[in-house]
């Protein structure tokens, strides 16, 4: 399972967890670093669409359109 959590991470790469992480053994990470002082680089610009991705699809004419889609138990 992948898991997200935001962290700090200082000059001299010392990494602080912004909240508790609880793991039941060893696993591996990846750290992306953000650029600050560029809030819309990279994918970003995704994640600010997010809020008006439910007003769009969450609607009955979203669900007609893809109700072939949907599978019949």
């Amino acid at each position: 399972m992948l898991q997200t959590v935001e962290a700090m991470i200082d000059e001299a790469g010392n990494v602080r967890l912004l909240e508790p992480l609880h793991l039941s053994s060893v696993h591996r990470a990846l750290v992306t670093i953000l650029d600050d002082s560029h809030p819309t680089a990279g994918a970003e610009p995704a994640f600010l669409s997010e809020p008006a991705l439910p007003a769009d699809w969450n609607r009955p004419e979203e669900d007609a359109a893809w109700s072939h889609l949907q599978r019949v138990s």
